[in-house]
């Protein structure tokens, strides 16, 4: 296909709320970690170095008798979420504007475990009680 040099109406979403399908054989509850797997489907965040973290589980979906795409779970993005900060190797005001990394579907680390551990986005906060990722 060409480039064009006319004007174009070109479709759009606002980008903050995804509804994404889901992988099989898996539930999401509302409020945590959501990742897509090597497949591109709706996971819960866990410790593995294929993932892409998306954002925060709006609702709870339960497809853990269903196939991949066979349920849809809602994926907040574009803001900061609070995620718990793992204490074997807790992310510090050190890494204020750089990457962590994903534990679980809760709990983000400072580092990628030797290659094991997925990128869940940039700390912008760290608090007493959690983490502050976009």
């Amino acid at each position: 296909m060409a480039a064009t040099n006319q004007d174009r109406n070109t479709p759009h979403k606002d980008g903050q709320l995804l509804a994404v399908p889901v992988a099989a054989g898996v539930k999401i509850p509302a409020g945590t970690l959501v990742v897509a797997n090597a497949s591109g489907f709706a996971a819960p965040g866990i410790t593995a170095a294929t993932l892409a973290y998306l954002g925060m589980a709006d609702i709870s979906i339960d497809n853990s008798a269903g196939a991949d795409g066979a349920a849809t779970v809602l994926v907040q993005r574009g803001r900061a979420f609070k995620w718990l900060n793992d204490a074997g190797d807790p992310v510090t005001q050190a890494s204020l504007g750089r990457p962590c990394y994903i534990v679980d579907n809760q709990t983000v680390a400072r580092t990628h475990g030797t290659n094991t551990r997925s990128p869940a986005g940039l700390v912008v906060g760290v608090d007493t009680d959690g983490v502050w990722v976009i």
